[in-house]
């Protein structure tokens, strides 16, 4: 059985993190930063799809 992996993509630039998940990995609420613009975003991932999540303010 050969598992899939792949880099996380930032959802802001586009380019690639140094983060990697596998095809079984799942994310709630991770914060990704993003080395390349210096952002850092709330996300969530099941099945190699990444879902932004919106910071809520109080």
């Amino acid at each position: 059985m050969i598992i899939k992996s792949d880099w996380i993509i930032c959802p802001i630039c586009g380019r690639k993190t140094h983060n990697k998940i596998r095809e079984d990995t799942v994310l709630i609420n991770y914060p990704l930063y993003c080395p390349k613009c210096r952002q850092e975003t709330l996300i969530s991932a099941k099945d190699f799809q990444i879902t932004v999540i919106q910071k809520q303010e109080h």
